[in-house]
């Protein structure tokens, strides 16, 4: 074991739940009549996949091919899921400027997990789908900006999770290979990014992301972890058994 590696939306802060609310806000921008639940039901679906598959998820299965195509020009963009997720990041920044939203949001057990691996010696470093500007915001909120020595983000890389890319990378930058490294993930897209990467990973999911985790084949059943109480245990026994 030589590094840590931290998701961030949806395992330190529940930014996913708020992702899902303002991906089915910019669905009703759209179509009014789709059923906020039939936004959040799609979007649960690709929870943790990059905002271009979330967003191409949406216009097929809501169809909102048409109404995103109307709505193109006055934002200066070209393809219908552009504007989908142009209409989500307006949505998700307005939720960004409410401190309190986002401090509300908190995953305590997990960010506990992050002083507790701390404090452990382990370098630590964080992947997440966001760009990099909000997970500076949301570090910042949760009081971690500087906790990580190395961050990745969707900015730099060109294949988001489930893909590898950025469990490569990072492992790369904390000068490990994916071997040594182990990934705190809460969905499936990016517990599946880790286990593919070689990279061993603790998952904890989220009400969300639970039903997707569940049906990942790779993930041993002893490291997903359902109750806050059991995680740091849970990651402690990861931790011998990889250093066996």
């Amino acid at each position: 074991m030589g590094a840590v590696i931290f998701d961030l939306d949806g395992t330190l802060v529940q930014t996913e739940r708020l992702k899902g609310l303002s991906y089915a806000r910019a669905v009703a921008e759209l179509r009014p009549e789709v059923p906020q639940a039939d936004a959040l039901a799609v979007f649960a679906r690709v929870v943790g996949r990059a905002r271009e598959e979330v967003a191409r998820a949406l216009v097929a299965e809501l169809d909102l091919d048409a109404a995103a195509r109307r709505g193109a020009p006055a934002l200066g963009l070209r393809q219908p899921w552009q504007v989908v997720a142009a209409l989500h990041a307006r949505a998700y920044e307005a939720m960004l400027e409410d401190p309190g939203l986002v401090r509300r949001s908190v995953l305590a057990h997990n960010v506990a997990l992050v002083e507790h691996a701390r404090r452990a010696g382990f370098p630590l470093a964080l992947g997440s789908m966001s760009c990099r500007a909000h997970v500076d915001r949301v570090l910042g909120l949760l009081g971690l900006d500087g906790v990580f020595g190395v961050i990745a983000t969707r900015d730099d890389v060109v294949r988001g999770k489930p893909d590898p890319e950025i469990y490569l990378l990072l492992a790369r930058e904390l000068g490990r290979t994916p071997h040594e490294c182990l990934a705190i993930e809460d969905s499936a897209a990016g517990v599946t990014a880790a286990l593919t990467a070689g990279v061993a990973c603790l998952a904890v999911p989220t009400s969300l992301t639970r039903p997707g985790l569940h049906a990942v084949a790779r993930l041993d059943p002893r490291w997903l972890v359902e109750e806050p109480a059991a995680v740091a245990p849970a990651f402690d026994r990861l931790v011998a058994t990889l250093s066996a």
